[in-house]
């Protein structure tokens, strides 16, 4: 008799009766707040339309706020040592392993976040082989506006001898040929770096005004500087991936199709568009750049655009990647 029950509890086990489903979770890493319109717009929903396509069989856990890891630069690198099986990355905060993606932000390319996310697909086929993981989803935010604390910027002059934190290395030389100096900072110590004077201003996208609090230190803002978007990359471990079945394989295709992206970036735009309300009512001055200024900062910062079209960026040239993203060079 004893016998026959354990040969009835292997078979049992073996057919799946009685036993633990066949289930998988995956991780999640982040470091925005748990409550950042991401969450509701692409962390949520993927892991919502992952649970419905497999019935609950592939499942995804989120890490939000840094978690696994405060540091945003640090997001690929926790991703590919296995620490989280899924991350958003910044792919500007470390440009030296994706210089083609961090491009997206040269002047003339795009304004909108929908505009910049169709160019970085565009160029998707050329931009995903920067990443040791599968790209989910990539997108970008708007281009930066520019905040500052004591001087409103109204004309080319302005600029000069102002110290500009910026976002992606790729704007740069385009900043410092306005007469400006930038600086890259993580974004968690510009709120003090504005407020204490170790910085003069802030080119940022719009929905960090919000992200950063920016509108406590900031007293004006200038609504155009000549830029594009910041891109975003949410992306998933290759090894893990690969140790998919092809069932699971193909649910997260489907989740994570063309649509998970156009949300990220519709977020982006939202978030924006909030950020800007929530500045002026807490009385940050609007300054809406002359068209003629405007054509004056185009002017000063074509010259550097155009010496850096033959610049080499891996296999390609700067020139090659900016045709793939839409821009005319």
């Amino acid at each position: 008799m004893g016998r026959i029950l354990v040969l009835a509890a292997g078979w049992l086990a073996a057919s799946g009766c009685g036993g633990a489903p066949d289930t998988r979770e995956l991780s999640l890493a982040h470091f925005l707040a748990a409550d950042h319109p991401l969450n509701e717009a692409v962390f949520t929903p993927l892991a919502q339309e992952l649970a419905e396509l497999s019935d609950g069989r592939l499942t995804v856990r989120q890490f939000p706020a840094g978690a696994l890891n405060s540091s945003p630069a640090a997001q690929y690198s926790i991703l590919v040592s296995g620490v989280a099986d899924i991350a958003l990355a910044v792919p500007s905060y470390t440009a030296d392993l994706f210089p083609k993606t961090d491009l997206i932000g040269t002047p003339g390319i795009c304004k909108t976040t929908r505009d910049c996310t169709e160019a970085l697909h565009r160029a998707l086929p050329v931009l995903e082989r920067e990443y040791d993981a599968k790209v989910l989803g990539i997108w970008s935010n708007d281009a930066p506006v520019l905040l500052t604390r004591d001087t409103p910027v109204r004309t080319l002059e302005d600029m000069r001898g102002l110290k500009i934190r910026v976002s992606s290395r790729s704007l740069i030389p385009f900043i410092e040929a306005l007469g400006a100096s930038a600086v890259m900072q993580p974004g968690t110590v510009v709120h003090q770096s504005l407020t204490t004077g170790v910085i003069d201003g802030v080119a940022i996208s719009p929905s960090g005004i919000s992200t950063f609090q920016l509108h406590e230190p900031a007293n004006y803002l200038t609504d155009w500087l000549p830029a594009s978007g910041l891109p975003f990359v949410l992306l998933m471990n290759r090894g893990v991936y690969a140790s998919l079945a092809p069932e699971q394989q193909r649910w997260i295709d489907e989740a994570a199709d063309a649509s998970l992206s156009v949300a990220g970036a519709e977020a982006y735009g939202r978030a924006g568009a909030e950020a800007l309300r929530m500045a002026e009512a807490a009385g940050v001055e609007f300054i809406r750049l002359a068209e003629g200024e405007r054509r004056r900062f185009e002017q000063a910062v074509a010259s550097v655009r155009e010496a850096g079209l033959a610049r080499p960026v891996g296999d390609m040239t700067a020139g090659e990647i900016l045709r793939l993203f839409g821009a005319t060079p």
